[in-house]
């Protein structure tokens, strides 16, 4: 508990990095119900003439979602991008290994473009280099990329699209340091295949980006090594190195999952010295930039998710419902992801509908918003522009595992474009309002937009088909603004997001 204030100067020279859009990207995974019963439900009363659900799209379109990576995830190690392309019923049923389901392929590569189009966004697709290679890599960036004339690429066009679809990232697989992936192999196996996949997708599309597979987590036993030897083969034919990781409460020691964002950091920070020490060892000129490219919370549908009959085609999967803290938690590390946006270019919020997602639901019924939707929609809306360095001090605070924890967790954001500063805020303290006083001298003269606050007095409450609005967002957050300084008191347990204009 505290008292004391704490204060955050920024300064607009003081800049971090741009903010690619793509930062405020998300993944939507051939599990569990994210593509049947999720993005697509041709029975819903709200699908469109695709079987698209229009009421999902209306929600996705609304967090202004930059860009999806689809369609896995571990399906994609044992998945046949041929097996969803052609007339739907001629399309074969398959065992999907990975999450022990039945896939009926109705919802495939043209299907997912076309709906990527309706929601106003870009695909990131993964290559299966779990049972596929390089065959598979050059095949499929031929028939989504190429205009007319060969083989792939008229395939495309009599299968009803004459234009390409000029998907411009890629991911070389994914997770291959696992073992529970189908097709896992060493360091070394993945990063000669990486380097070879690489090679033939850039001979067909020049234009095309790639991101090459990183550790699954900071928590497996051969990072950073796997990356090290990865980025030995692959760096200077590759653009991007992914990251992976999830953050749970299994204890119930709030505090502790509440600083679990300052593991994230270090995580970020220890790739970046990995990256840079490959760079150093090639005598390179290119800088490697990060996709952090699944991130969540993800433990509270782990004992449901053991009881699921399998060979079912989309059973309830990892459908976590989430609740004010892990709100907070989702804040905390958008927060984690902006102070590094100088390398960090591109992220994925896993998933998107209803596999441990911000938007759910129901087979035939309403979708609704969880509790994680508002912050991932904060930081989207308002979240672009130039990050800037915060410098903070803050009253702190020490767990069992982890010390020092600053109960104020703050980053800034300047659109010089839209003439707005937004400041985004955490309260880690689960007692007290801590005082915030935020010092933006440099930008002359600013007045209030709105003060927008997350707050619950029930750190697990729930948003559900019943209570769709029991956790949601208010604008009267209370800040003052007083020239080039704000004065604002931020609620215990709290996510906030102070909006400025810039006079001038």
């Amino acid at each position: 508990m505290t008292s004391e204030r704490a204060t955050m100067i920024i300064d607009k020279d003081f800049r971090i990095g741009e903010v690619d859009p793509r930062l405020y990207g998300s993944f939507i995974e051939h599990l569990g119900r994210a593509v049947y019963g999720g993005i697509y439900e041709p029975e819903h009363p709200e699908a469109d003439e695709q079987g698209f659900r229009t009421d999902v799209l209306e929600l996705i379109r609304g967090l202004q979602v930059p860009i999806v990576r689809y369609p896995g995830g571990n399906f994609v190690s044992g998945y046949d991008w041929k097996d969803g392309i052609g007339p739907k019923d001629q399309r074969k049923k398959r065992l999907e290994l990975a999450w022990r389901t039945v896939e009926p392929n109705q919802v495939g590569l043209n299907e997912f473009a076309d709906w990527a189009r309706k929601a106003n966004t870009e695909v990131m697709w993964a290559v299966n280099l779990g049972t596929h290679g390089v065959e598979e890599a050059r095949s499929i960036v031929e028939y989504s990329n190429h205009a007319s004339g060969t083989y792939w690429s008229d395939l495309r066009i009599e299968h009803g699209y004459e234009k390409p679809h000029a998907i411009k990232t890629w991911c070389l697989g994914n997770e291959m340091d696992g073992p529970w992936q189908i097709g896992h192999k060493t360091a070394e196996e993945y990063g000669r295949l990486a380097l070879e996949s690489a090679k033939v997708m850039k001979w067909v599309d020049p234009s095309i980006e790639l991101v090459a597979c990183g550790s699954s987590s900071r928590a497996m036993k051969t990072f950073p090594d796997w990356e090290a030897t990865v980025l030995d083969h692959t760096y200077e034919h590759v653009d991007y190195l992914s990251l992976h990781q999830y953050f749970s409460n299994r204890n119930g020691d709030t505090p502790t999952f509440l600083a679990r964002s300052l593991e994230m950091d270090d995580f970020i920070h220890t790739v970046i010295a990995t990256c840079d020490y490959v760079k150093a060892k090639k005598r390179s000129k290119k800088k490697m930039y990060l996709s952090f490219d699944e991130w969540n919370v993800w433990y509270h549908s782990n004992d449901a998710d053991k009881k699921i009959a399998p060979w079912q085609v989309a059973p309830p999967q990892l459908e976590d419902v989430y609740n004010h803290e892990d709100a907070l938690v989702v804040g905390c590390l958008l927060i984690s992801l902006l102070k590094r946006a100088d390398r960090v270019k591109m992220a994925c919020l896993a998933q998107l509908v209803n596999v441990i997602a911000p938007i759910m639901t129901a087979n035939g019924g309403p979708a609704w918003r969880q509790t994680i939707f508002y912050p991932y929609l904060h930081a989207s809306l308002f979240g672009r522009g130039q990050a800037l360095v915060p410098l903070i001090r803050s009253p702190k605070y020490d767990t069992k595992e982890i010390t020092d924890v600053p109960y104020l967790e703050a980053v800034a954001v300047h659109n010089e474009e839209r003439g707005e500063v937004t400041v985004f805020a955490v309260n880690r303290d689960l007692e007290r309002t801590l005082p915030l006083q935020v010092d933006l001298r440099s930008f002359g003269g600013c007045r209030l937009i709105e003060h927008i606050v997350l707050e619950h007095d029930d750190l697990k409450a729930v948003n559900t088909q019943a209570e769709p609005d029991r956790v949601k967002p208010h604008t009267n957050g209370g800040a003052i603004v007083s020239d080039s300084a704000v004065e604002a008191r931020l609620a215990k347990a709290s996510w906030n997001v102070i909006r400025l204009k810039v006079n001038g």
